[in-house]
């Protein structure tokens, strides 16, 4: 599970900003969103530009140089702070699989990978600073010649990616746990446009998908579940692509879905792959929601054996009936915080945290 994740100098981020989810308090309910004493599922909060998209884009930006996933051109814009343009982007990760602890960092240039470094349990494994490769295990016995390559290469290889495909780990070994979880995580957005990185390496369009796994009247009962809509499709034939709604001589669902089913819809399709992640992020997820069903749609996804975390404006959903104080999280100011760290005060299960927010009872 992925306890800590700092950077800095990443687009809005001009100083360090650190999100600790290694250090969860001690309240006795919701107690499902804490695994291993690491929190396992959370909301984000903050104003318009405090940083909300800018942290979940930085936190994957780990599958960029490490995996074969899809990327999207949102990751691929300029990364640099503005003000310190040629300064490094600096990428920090904890991990904690069992009892093993792994930190990764690295370094970014415009051009690419410059420095990285990998610890399994405080001990270093390998470093690449300043175009020097420095190796302290004996389980990767890099050979001079392919040290000087990795060195000197113009395109920047990662190391722990070529370690990955050229060393054969058992798959308890815990760089393999690691590579398992990176290639499980996913981020997904739904505003003025839709996208995702992680976890898959094609796209496939959602009707088509749904039509091709058998799934129309399986994702009518989520509809009706969640919202309350029902809708009645026409029986859907092998090849067909879109899904067709049973009113007339047939309406194509797209032409009469509002914004908020279209978005519930790319949601169900997600949950259809979340078996296969790891760690998932939807930046905005209940952007065209009622209030009401944000927080079923929260209920359901916290319920997921993933750790999984949502950025939101809908303050209904700031409450110990859904979540806890420490699991709440304000981002602004280059800092993002939980609540109980936000203020002096004890945050108890009666108190109406969102009646406090909306009172400005939190600091940053």
């Amino acid at each position: 599970m992925l306890t800590k994740f700092a950077v800095r100098n990443y687009r809005g981020f001009k100083d360090r900003i650190e999100w600790d989810l290694s250090n969860p308090s001690s309240y006795s309910f919701n107690t499902n969103a804490i695994k291993e004493g690491i929190v396992k599922n959370g909301i984000i909060y903050g104003p318009n530009g405090g940083g909300k998209s800018n942290l979940s884009l930085a936190l994957f930006d780990i599958i960029l140089h490490l995996t074969q996933k899809q990327k999207n051109i949102h990751q691929l814009d300029t990364i640099v702070n503005v003000f310190h343009p040629n300064d490094l982007v600096s990428f920090e990760y904890s991990f904690r699989f069992g009892n093993d602890t792994i930190k990764y960092s690295y370094s970014k240039s415009i051009e690419g990978l410059e420095q990285e470094t990998v610890m399994l349990n405080d001990a270093p494994l390998f470093s690449l600073e300043d175009k020097k490769l420095s190796i302290y295990s004996a389980d990767f016995p890099i050979a001079d010649e392919v040290k000087h390559l990795l060195e000197t290469s113009s395109n920047k290889v990662s190391i722990l990616a070529y370690i990955w495909s050229v060393y054969p780990l058992a798959s308890k070994h815990p760089l393999m746990k690691l590579k398992s979880f990176v290639d499980g995580m996913l981020l997904f957005w739904n505003l003025e446009d839709r996208g995702f990185a992680g976890l898959e390496e094609n796209r496939s369009t959602l009707e088509e998908y749904i039509i091709a796994n058998d799934l129309v009247e399986d994702f009518a009962d989520f509809l009706k579940s969640v919202s309350g809509q029902e809708f009645k499709f026409k029986e859907a034939k092998v090849g067909d692509k879109q899904l067709i709604c049973d009113m007339g001589d047939g309406v194509p669902f797209k032409k009469i879905r509002s914004t908020g089913t279209s978005s519930l819809t790319l949601l169900y399709f997600w949950t259809k792959k979340l078996s296969k992640a790891s760690f998932v992020m939807i930046d905005e997820f209940d952007a065209f929601y009622h209030y009401e069903l944000a927080f079923k749609v929260c209920k359901r996804l916290f319920e997921l054996p993933c750790q999984l975390f949502v950025t939101s404006h809908n303050t209904f959903l700031m409450t110990n009936d859904l979540l806890r104080p420490d699991c709440n999280f304000i981002i602004n100011h280059n800092l993002i915080k939980p609540l109980n760290e936000c203020t002096e005060k004890e945050l108890r299960w009666g108190n109406n945290i969102e009646k406090m927010y909306r009172g400005n009872a939190f600091e940053v």
